[in-house]
C-alpha cells in the first residue's frame, strides 16, 4: 500500500477503505509518512469530503492511536461532555458535578484555553493545590470512589490528532467537517465514557458562526458517535455574547460556585441545565423532562454543590476557595468600560472580548504562554439592555497597566449599542440527538 494511491484516490473523490485510513494513521503517527503528504490528503479531503462510514474508521484509527481509557466497570453509568468552545463558558464545573451528584460517573479529561476560548483545566488550576495530573489507577478509584474526577488531557491521548490538528492549522484545513469531526470525537472515544453530550456553541464567539452550519457538524459528530458505539447527544447553544457575567480563570470559577449555589445569571443556569438534563437523560434512559426536574432539583438541594467540593477537595484543591471566593487573587489594575451613548446593547462581539481577555492576561496566544489566574473582564451589560451614556459596560481586571487603554478600547468596538432593542435569539437552539 502506497500513500501515493491514498492520496490520488480521494483526490479523485472515491472512499477511502478502513485498511487505507488505518495505514495513513498509523504511518502519520509513527513519522514513516510525512507532513508533506498528509498535508495533500487533507487537502484532498477539505474539498472531496468523507462519508459517514470513512469518518467513522478515521475517528476509530485516531482514537487507537494512543492511549485508551477502559471505562468499562462503569457499565452505562460513564458520562462525559465536550464543549466546542466559547467564552465565560465554565459550564464544566457546574454540569459536571451536577451530574454526578445524581450518580452518574464523570471521568472527565479536559484542555487548556488558546486563543480566544477558555480552558477548563486553567480554570481549575486557579484553585491552589489543584492536582490535574492523576496516574489513570488513581484517576478511575476517584471515579469509583466519589463518581467524579477531572484531569488534564494525557501525554499519549490521541497523539495521531496532535499530529494532525498541528498541520491543519498550518495548512488552511482547519474548517472541514470530516476532519473537525475526527478530531473532537477521537479524544471522546480515547476517553472512554458511554454517554457524551457535545455542547456545540453557535455565534459571534463560537467556530460556528450559524445555527445551520453548527446543526451540520452536531449531526455529524452525533452519527459518527453512534457508528462508533457511543451514545451521544448535542446541545445548540447560543455563543452570540459572553456565558454568564465573568470571563478569566478565577473569575469564572467564582460564578461557578455562585450558579452552584443557586445564584448566579439566568443564562449561565439555563445552559448548565439543559446540557446536566441532557447527560442525565441519556444515563438513565429517561425521558428529558423528568431529568430536567432531577437536574434542577440537584441544584437547588445543594447537592451539586457538595459534589463540587467534595471532588475539588479530592484532588488536592483548597476548598475554602470554594466556600469563600474572596481568598482567590485580586488584580493590581481594574478599569470601568463605559458607554459612550444611550440607547440598547443591540450586538456584541464575543470572540473580540475573549482576545481582550487574552490581552489583559487570561488567556494565552500560544500553547507555552502562562496564564495570570487572577485576569479577566466582570460584564455589567449584556445584549438587551438599556444604558445611559456614561453607563459601565464591564470592568477590565489586569496585572498589565500598559494594555489597559488599547483592552478598553477593544471593548468598546465589540459592543454595538443602538436605539431599537433587539430581537434576542434563544439560548437553547436545538437539541440533536
Amino acid at each position: 500500500m502506497r500513500m501515493y494511491d491514498i492520496i490520488e484516490k480521494k483526490r479523485d473523490g472515491h472512499p477511502l477503505s478502513e485498511d487505507e485510513i488505518r495505514f495513513f494513521i498509523k504511518g502519520y503517527t509513527e513519522g514513516s509518512i510525512p507532513d508533506y503528504q498528509a498535508s495533500a490528503l487533507c487537502m484532498a479531503i477539505f474539498f472531496q469530503g468523507m462519508n459517514d462510514r470513512e469518518i467513522s474508521f478515521l475517528t476509530d484509527a485516531m482514537a487507537h492511536s494512543g492511549d485508551m481509557i477502559d471505562l468499562s466497570r462503569f457499565d452505562t453509568l460513564s458520562a462525559d461532555k465536550h464543549s466546542t468552545g466559547g467564552v465565560g463558558d465554565k459550564t464544566s464545573l457546574i454540569v459536571m458535578p451536577l451530574v454526578a451528584s445524581l450518580g452518574a460517573k464523570v471521568a472527565k479529561m479536559t484542555g487548556r484555553g488558546l486563543g480566544h476560548t477558555g480552558g477548563t483545566v486553567d480554570k481549575l488550576e486557579s484553585i491552589p493545590g489543584y492536582d490535574i495530573t492523576l496516574d489513570e489507577k488513581t484517576f478511575l478509584k476517584q471515579v469509583e470512589d466519589i463518581g467524579i474526577a477531572l484531569v488534564g488531557q494525557s501525554g499519549n491521548l490521541t497523539p495521531a490528532d496532535k499530529k494532525l490538528y498541528a498541520l491543519r492549522d498550518v495548512t488552511a484545513t482547519v474548517d472541514s467537517i470530516p476532519l473537525i469531526t475526527s478530531s473532537i470525537m477521537s479524544k471522546k472515544l480515547a476517553a472512554g465514557a458511554q454517554n457524551i453530550v457535545l455542547d456545540v456553541k453557535v455565534g459571534s464567539g463560537a467556530f460556528m458562526k450559524t445555527v445551520e452550519d453548527a446543526r451540520v457538524l452536531a449531526e455529524k459528530m452525533t452519527t459518527i458517535g453512534r457508528l462508533c458505539g457511543r451514545n451521544i447527544a448535542a446541545v445548540l447553544t447560543n455563543m452570540d455574547e459572553p456565558l454568564g457575567h465573568n470571563i478569566g480563570n478565577a473569575l469564572e470559577v467564582m460564578e461557578a460556585v455562585r450558579v452552584l449555589q443557586g445564584e448566579g445569571p439566568e443564562d449561565m443556569k439555563i445552559v448548565c441545565l439543559t446540557l446536566a438534563a441532557t447527560l442525565i437523560s441519556m444515563v438513565f434512559r429517561i425521558p428529558q423532562e423528568e431529568a430536567m426536574k432531577k437536574a434542577e432539583e440537584a441544584l437547588s438541594s445543594g447537592a451539586a454543590f457538595a459534589k463540587m467540593q467534595e471532588w475539588i477537595g479530592r484532588q488536592g484543591g483548597d476548598v475554602r476557595y470554594l466556600k469563600d471566593t474572596s481568598l482567590f487573587p485580586k488584580c493590581a489594575f481594574s478599569y470601568d468600560v463605559r458607554s459612550g451613548s444611550e440607547g440598547y446593547i443591540q450586538a456584541v462581539d464575543a470572540e473580540q472580548i475573549g482576545l481582550c481577555s487574552v490581552r489583559l492576561g487570561a488567556g494565552r496566544a500560544t500553547k507555552e504562554e502562562p496564564v495570570d489566574p487572577a485576569a479577566g473582564i466582570i460584564i455589567k451589560k449584556k445584549i438587551g439592555d438599556k444604558v445611559a451614556r456614561g453607563d459601565v459596560l464591564c470592568t477590565l481586571y489586569t496585572n498589565r497597566r500598559a494594555v489597559l487603554k488599547e483592552a478598553a478600547a477593544q471593548i468598546s468596538a465589540a459592543v454595538t449599542i443602538g436605539p431599537d432593542a433587539p430581537i434576542k435569539k434563544p439560548l437553547i437552539f436545538d437539541i440533536v440527538r
